[in-house]
């Protein structure tokens, strides 16, 4: 399915109309179905859909590694993934609408405990994150595109090791989980960067995927916080090429 509409709109600017040609992202919905039996349905960016949907199974702790999964197709009109797996796994009997644009959801509930994720390897420098941040924009493809989306990304540190882009923020770290666990989960990613704002949902995604620091380049909750300071997860917002702010476990971050 294509990722991007093509459109015309009507521009004002000093005084004067222009008709103006251009692209749009694709906004669709998008059904999982688990065993023969339809568990949910995304508002998405129709692109990654495997990734997307074996990741959210990952991020909800229904499956472990890719072993639990015997197969996953996408339909023919790209609005259902059938998804079926090699060991019994049950539905969650509630699911909780999110503070994700699109309307995400969850079942894992925002007070859940997690293993605190230990602090290891060398300090980064503050001039790493602001790489980091830099790397990500240049790596959104479909936001020079279309604008109106999201990018995400798996770091060791360094550069830049999984990318994904979606109109849910959500989306894009279920799309990074799937194609992590494609890969068999060869490293846990240092660090996760990304555009979209950090609630408590993407919180615990990324203490999931056993991330030491998450890097947005705009604000945390609350409760984001919280939680990031209880997981022992190093919390980055308002990240830009030269700046940025630390809410938690500024440890991590030499001085």
């Amino acid at each position: 399915m294509n990722t991007s509409h093509s459109l015309t709109y009507q521009k004002f600017e000093s005084g004067k109309w222009q008709t103006i040609s251009a692209e749009t992202i694709v906004e669709t919905p998008v059904s999982l179905t688990v065993n023969g039996q339809g568990w949910a349905r995304f508002m998405c960016t129709p692109n990654q859909l495997e990734a997307l949907m074996v990741g959210f199974l990952y991020n909800e702790r229904i499956i472990e590694t890719m072993e639990d999964i015997a197969d996953v197709r996408v339909c023919e009109h790209g609005d259902n993934v059938d998804i079926w797996t090699s060991r019994q796994v049950e539905q969650p009997a509630k699911w909780t609408r999110t503070s994700g644009c699109t309307g995400g959801i969850t079942s894992v509930e925002a007070d859940a405990p997690e293993a605190a994720i230990p602090f290891l390897g060398q300090p980064a420098h503050p001039e790493q994150i602001c790489r980091l941040v830099d790397q990500l924009f240049e790596s959104q493809s479909l936001y020079k595109e279309t604008g109106g989306v999201h990018t995400s990304a798996f770091s060791n540190g360094e550069s830049i090791l999984l990318s994904a882009e979606d109109i849910g923020r959500h989306n894009t770290f279920d799309k990074l989980a799937g194609l992590w666990l494609a890969q068999g989960k060869p490293y846990i990613p240092a660090a996760i960067i990304t555009t979209g704002r950090i609630s408590s949902e993407m919180l615990q995604k990324a203490g999931r995927i056993g991330a030491g620091m998450l890097i947005s380049r705009t604000s945390p909750s609350s409760l984001s916080i919280q939680m990031a300071e209880r997981n022992g997860i190093t919390l980055v917002g308002y990240a830009r090429r030269h700046r940025f702010n630390v809410y938690t476990h500024p440890e991590r971050i030499l001085p």
